[in-house]
């Protein structure tokens, strides 16, 4: 049973972003920023829509929460999102000092963890594999379709 503050509560809220993204044809990665035990940001990939290489859920997410704290510090904040960081996210968490990051599937080719856990905030707690089996499966899926010519 979930609570309402469960990891795997706000992850399946991430999961509904992703899957939103999945439905508009671009990468189904999602993400929602809790503060205080509140969703304050919701975000799901939208590279393409914006033509954006940078517009990753993560990206966007810390932007809307930055905005809803009048803040660039999100310190007291929890980033869930789908799948691991890449790179250019890590550092993006890193500058706005997350408190914690929850990710569901890791990113072997691409996730900041390839590169090293020195790339976040020293304070910034980490969880990963919450969810997994659900992240990894639309991430699967995504790519099962775009091979398949769907």
């Amino acid at each position: 049973m979930l609570t309402v503050f469960s990891d795997e509560h706000y992850m399946k809220q991430a999961l509904l972003e992703a899957e939103a993204a999945f439905e508009r044809d671009e990468i189904p990665v999602g993400a929602v920023v809790v503060c205080r035990n509140r969703i304050i940001a919701r975000a799901h990939n939208q590279t393409e829509l914006l033509t954006d290489v940078t517009a990753h859920a993560e990206m966007l997410a810390l932007t809307a929460a930055a905005n809803s704290l009048g803040s660039k510090y999100l310190d007291e904040c929890t980033l869930y999102v789908t799948l691991e960081p890449c790179v250019m996210c890590a550092g993006a968490l890193a500058w706005a000092q997350l408190g914690r990051l929850v990710y569901g599937a890791t990113d072997e080719k691409r996730g900041f963890v390839r590169i090293g856990r020195e790339l976040l905030h020293p304070k910034t707690v980490v969880a990963c594999g919450i969810m997994e089996a659900e992240c990894s499966e639309l991430m699967k899926r995504f790519f099962q379709d775009k091979r398949a010519g769907i």
